[in-house]
Order: structure tokens, then sequence, then C-alpha cells
């Protein structure tokens, strides 16, 4: 029996590997096509091409990895028994969190550049792109080192 739970562990863990491959794809590549996306006027065929490009990235790939992902690290996490004393679990999920709510951002801006509205500038679009690699740098060493 502890055989089957060590296997079903490592098929959970690389599921969530995988899909945290495509999501974390899809958070770097959505604000890059939001700095090209917002140089074209908002009534030009160009317009509605990005914004065609950015539903599907959000619909094909983004939104199904981030639900998959939940789901098995959330499953992952549970037939580990990692939710009572692990601190760097913890902080690991507040990270989670975060990158979600910053999905969740992404998806309302693209809704705005949608409706013609350009709220930020590219510079600022290239700075916010950031976000996902500094947080995923930080999951990493809490994942591998568990330094508390």
């Amino acid at each position: 029996m502890e055989w089957v739970l060590a296997m079903t562990y490592l098929w959970l863990k690389a599921g969530h590997l995988i899909f945290v491959i495509f999501w974390m794809s899809g958070l770097f590549m959505l604000p890059r096509f939001f700095v090209y996306h917002q140089e074209a006027a908002p009534d030009s065929p160009e317009n509605a091409i990005w914004t065609d490009r950015e539903r599907k990235l959000l619909r094909i790939i983004m939104w199904p990895s981030l639900v998959v992902l939940w789901a098995l690290g959330l499953a992952m996490a549970w037939s580990m028994d990692f939710f009572p004393d692990s601190f760097w679990f913890h902080v690991k999920l507040a990270l989670v969190l975060v990158l979600t709510a910053y999905h969740v951002w992404l998806a309302g801006y693209h809704q705005a550049l949608a409706r013609g509205e350009r709220r930020l500038s590219g510079k600022a679009l290239r700075m916010i792109n950031e976000i996902p690699g500094v947080t995923a740098a930080l999951i990493v060493v809490l994942v591998i080192v568990k330094p508390f």
C-alpha cells in the first residue's frame, strides 16, 4: 500500500509540474502580447487580432492550466499532509495565491484592451512582466530548499 501512495504522489507531482510550466508560459507571454496590443489602434484590424490571441491564450492554456495545477497541487499537499506544520508550504501557497491574483488581473486587463482602454504604458507592462519570474524563483527555493 505504501508503494501505491508513493507512486500516486509522484504522478501528482509530475502532473502538477507540467501544468505549472504551461501556466507560467502564459503568465510570461500575455503581458508581452499586451505590449504589442497597446501599440495597435483600438479600432484597427490588428487590435482584433491581438484580442483574439490573448483570448485564446487565456481560454485554451492559462485558465485550464490554473485549474489543473491547483487541483493537483492541493491533492499532493493533502496526500503528504503539508497543511498542519509546514511553514514553507504556507508561504509557497501564499505566493501561488499572488500569482493567481496576477492571472485574474491579466484577464481583466485583456478585457480592458478589448474595449479599447489603454491604462498602462508598454514600459509598465514590461515591469509587471517580472512578477511571475521573481515569484516563481521564490517558490522553487521554498519547495527545493525548504528553508523553514
